[in-house]
């Protein structure tokens, strides 16, 4: 909520892109390290379904989304076609614009469907809202044995004004029973973290970044994500314009990063899509880029 109001109703939103309940909406393969250690390849799926119930005020990924739910079948569906056109990977990542226990979104009816062409992974990874972490978690994952399971969660930080402000529709003790219950399972977790939130300074944000991967570590977190915030949605348009909110620059990205390392918590990955938007000067960008991608791979700052 902003100002009392739903965010659909404050800020106007534009068109859908056009997908299709048969197809993903995008797919390909990256390298990303694992917990064991080793460079891996990842088979990574973007698949379409219904937008999300929660309507976080960062979000922009409804453009990519139907406005019905789609059909027993189609998910698989999508699954087989999108990995039948990618190289053989070590993992995978299923990332549906929402939430992989939202039943609107994927029929739980498709859960045996969807196991059977994940199982032959070392890893599946979906993402999830804190609030629909379940006992169902625990049983997708019986499914997909021997693959281990990880479940990404947008707890964006554990600063709990911005929390409240992203209108993410769960608490602190939300993220804390969900993540308990997923350890429980033997489900590992990963957190995307945002850096640079409106009312924060840009050395306030970096602080916070860290408090919130020390603070998902604690509670048993192994992986972090770090996404640098982008002023494109409507709210942090407006955050931008009345100078509440300043964009990360690429200093603030590779100093956040540096640190993140040292505190030594699990796998710390910065999120690199659209880098160049942050760095000032497009001659050193790319070799800074570069050292960047070097960290993620290595998990060090040389």
């Amino acid at each position: 909520m902003i100002c009392g109001y739903p965010v659909s109703n404050v800020f106007p939103r534009g068109q859908r892109n056009a997908v299709s309940s048969k197809r993903p909406y995008a797919f390909f393969s990256e390298r990303e390290l694992s917990r064991s250690g080793q460079i891996e390849d990842v088979a990574t799926l973007f698949l379409t379904n219904r937008e999300c119930p929660f309507h976080c005020v960062m979000c922009d990924l409804w453009k990519n989304t139907l406005t019905e739910s789609v059909q027993s079948g189609d998910i698989p569906l999508q699954i087989s076609y999108a990995l039948n056109q990618l190289a053989p990977a070590d993992s995978v990542k299923l990332y549906n614009s929402g939430n992989f226990f939202d039943p609107k979104a994927i029929p739980y009816s498709d859960h045996s469907a969807i196991a059977d062409l994940v199982k032959n992974f070392s890893n599946v990874i979906v993402e999830n809202h804190p609030k629909l972490c379940t006992n169902i978690c625990g049983d997708f994952l019986k499914l997909i044995a021997p693959a281990s399971f990880e479940i990404a969660i947008g707890l964006e930080t554990c600063h709990e004004p911005s929390l409240e402000w992203l209108d993410k529709s769960f608490e602190l003790r939300d993220f804390e029973k969900a993540v308990k219950l997923l350890r429980n399972n033997g489900i590992h977790v990963r957190v995307f973290l945002l850096l640079g939130l409106p009312g924060l300074s840009r050395e306030d944000s970096i602080e916070w970044t860290l408090r919130s991967i020390t603070y998902a570590a604690n509670l048993g977190v192994d992986c972090f994500s770090i996404i640098p915030t982008r002023s494109d949605s409507p709210a942090f348009q407006r955050s931008r314009e009345d100078g509440s909110f300043f964009e990360p620059t690429g200093d603030q990205m590779e100093e956040t990063f540096e640190r993140a390392l040292q505190l030594k918590a699990g796998r710390v990955f910065m999120d690199l899509w659209d880098a160049k938007r942050f760095f000032s000067s497009s001659s050193s960008a790319e070799l800074k880029i570069k050292r960047l991608e070097s960290m993620n791979l290595h998990q060090n700052t040389n």
